[in-house]
């Protein structure tokens, strides 16, 4: 029998038909990627510059990760945790090994894992720091994005994320990001956590000042607070570092990762953390069927190998320099401000050039994918293995793009 085939209309309608409207994609259909590049349905070739949100930071369909996945799948894929398995161990023991910390919780989604690390958060708050049950608090920050289930959704400020979806979970309390002075005032004996990110990727790859890591790490030490990074998409090289908390020598109690630990090919996150905090949870009080699941774990090895064996971390603190240099050299009216570390940029636009997704609709049509964030910024996160002539390559769009009416 003849298979079908369908043209990228014909699948995009499938999709507004018979699917949740949940999101607004551009409208290119992929079904081959390898490495830096992607191909749609009828054979065109773009450069992917999003990177699945930084979980492709390997590059698609990496050699190395799908042979382990090909190979782990010929075996066991699922046992649950009711049982033990083969890859569990050991992708604990080397990932800790990387990372320094005592102890690994594998979860399946980024949102998962920052759920986890809340769940740590409390109980250490509660059973090991003393605070009563039914107080506590945890601190997060404006402009913060760490997932969307209910309890994340409380303490977001984008109000589209919240409109509909309450009533929301309490115990926690939101400071303006960046403020330390803000923190200094707000920590008192019942604060639990504070829960932020290096740097803010939905919000448009926004920085705080220089040294705001470091003086949260110091308050937090000196409070008895539990100081939680979420590195899901700033974490694994994406910023020229193992970790993007390493730009300022500092040690947070507790670190979220996901994406790119599964190679762009299975879910994978977890939290770390050392035995003071990984400690409070015993058999019982948290889990997920699929969590550590034996293909994720085989993949999640090979994913974490390709980073330090190929050199990614370096290459995306080398050519996350030279992009930013060449973006820099770029005249354009609409370019209010350009800002990033390693791979992970952003260019925000003068509300007056009337949005950034005509612009990442116009770099499609040059054969460049990238996506808008927040109305007015470009995002640009390639895969950790891009060249310096793809660079180039696509420095020769963005600046013909960027210049147009």
């Amino acid at each position: 029998m003849n298979k079908e085939v369908l043209s990228s209309a014909d699948l995009i309608r499938l999709e507004e038909d018979c699917g949740a409207h949940n999101y607004h994609p551009l409208d290119v259909v992929i079904n081959r990627a390898q490495g830096v590049w992607v191909w749609d349905v009828e054979g065109n070739k773009y450069l992917d510059f999003l990177a699945a949100y930084s979980a492709v930071n390997q590059g698609h369909c990496h050699p190395r990760i799908i042979a382990a996945l090909k190979e782990q799948a010929d075996k066991v894929t699922l046992t649950s945790r009711a049982f033990r398995n083969d890859q569990l161990g050991p992708l604990c023991q080397e990932i800790t090994r990387l990372s320094g910390y005592s102890r690994f919780l594998p979860m399946n989604s980024g949102a998962e894992a920052v759920e986890t690390a809340l769940k740590a958060a409390r109980k250490w708050g509660h059973k090991v720091k003393g605070i009563a049950d039914d107080r506590g608090e945890i601190i997060a920050f404006t402009g913060n994005f760490h997932g969307r289930t209910t309890t994340i959704v409380s303490f977001s400020t984008d109000e589209q994320y919240r409109d509909g979806f309450g009533p929301f979970t309490p115990g926690f309390r939101v400071l303006p990001y960046g403020d330390i002075d803000a923190v200094a005032g707000a920590i008192n004996d019942e604060t639990i956590a504070i829960l932020v990110e290096p740097i803010q990727g939905e919000s448009g790859i926004v920085s705080p000042a220089a040294g705001f890591l470091r003086q949260l790490r110091e308050i937090t030490a000196a409070r008895r607070v539990l100081l939680m990074t979420d590195e899901i998409q700033s974490g694994l090289g994406r910023t020229g570092k193992l970790f993007c908390f390493e730009h300022e020598d500092i040690r947070p109690d507790v670190v979220i990762i996901g994406k790119a630990l599964g190679g762009g090919c299975m879910p994978i996150s977890g939290i770390l953390a050392d035995d003071e905090v990984m400690g409070v949870f015993h058999p019982g009080d948290h889990g997920s069927t699929f969590g550590g699941n034996p293909l994720a774990c085989a993949v999640a090895r090979v994913a974490m190998q390709v980073i330090v064996d190929e050199g990614l971390i370096e290459n995306s603190a080398t050519l996350g320099e030279y992009f930013l240099q060449r973006l820099r050299e770029i005249s354009s009216p609409h370019i209010k401000e350009i800002r990033g570390k390693g791979l992970w940029i952003g260019v925000e636009l003068h509300p007056s050039a009337g949005g950034a997704r005509r612009f990442c609709e116009a770099l499609k049509k040059e054969g460049m994918l990238c996506k808008e964030t927040h109305t007015h910024t470009i995002r640009f996160a390639p895969p950790l293995v891009i060249t310096r002539d793809e660079i180039d390559w696509a420095m020769e769009r963005l600046a013909k793009v960027l210049q147009m009416p």
